[in-house]
């Protein structure tokens, strides 16, 4: 299709035809810098938007990671509280021993009768903290919430202790009965 004011121009004499012919070439070489200056605008912003989609995906990822931990710890933390209900051991009313154990840097106590304090010197039973209180659960269940989570128990004594040789107090036993 031609210009009709080129023609026009032409048809004057104003140009010649190969001042026509020149000005056509210039037009189609602006016009094809200009469409490679928006592919290559249009390759960067390609570029652009999918290097921000692998940033996003990998942060979801650690999202979803992070969450996932979650969800984990929470359904973990349930599981022991399950089995701290499940199977501790009911203290009736005449608990008046007050059983003294460390906790977080600070000596906390639990109330106990006669027998269960020797159940837990001797490795039977085994104290564990469930909401803001302390429980006594056989030694089967403290290995299992052991095995889950180590901070949730919190006195229990498997005498498996070794006695190391060079000891110079291995002959003398720590009295049970000590009260501090």
């Amino acid at each position: 299709m031609s210009n009709p004011f080129r023609d026009q121009l032409l048809k004057t004499g104003i140009v010649s035809k190969q001042q026509a012919h020149n000005a056509k070439k210039d037009k189609t070489k602006k016009i094809k810098q200009q469409r490679s200056k928006k592919e290559i605008a249009a390759d960067e912003t390609k570029l652009k938007v999918q290097q921000a989609a692998r940033e996003k995906a990998q942060l979801d990822r650690k999202l979803n990671k992070k969450k996932e931990d979650a969800a984990r710890i929470k359904a973990i933390s349930a599981e022991i509280d399950q089995l701290i209900i499940q199977h501790c051991i009911p203290r009736p009313q005449d608990c008046d021993i007050a059983y003294n154990f460390e906790h977080m840097s600070k000596v906390k106590h639990i109330y106990v009768n006669g027998d269960m304090k020797q159940k837990i010197i001797g490795g039977t039973l085994g104290i564990v903290y469930l909401n803001d209180r302390y429980e006594l659960v056989p030694k089967p269940v403290v290995e299992k919430i052991r095995q889950r989570d180590e901070k949730r128990v919190i006195l229990f004594d498997s005498n498996d202790t070794k006695i190391d040789k060079d000891d110079p107090y291995a002959d003398y036993p720590i009295p049970d009965d000590l009260i501090w």
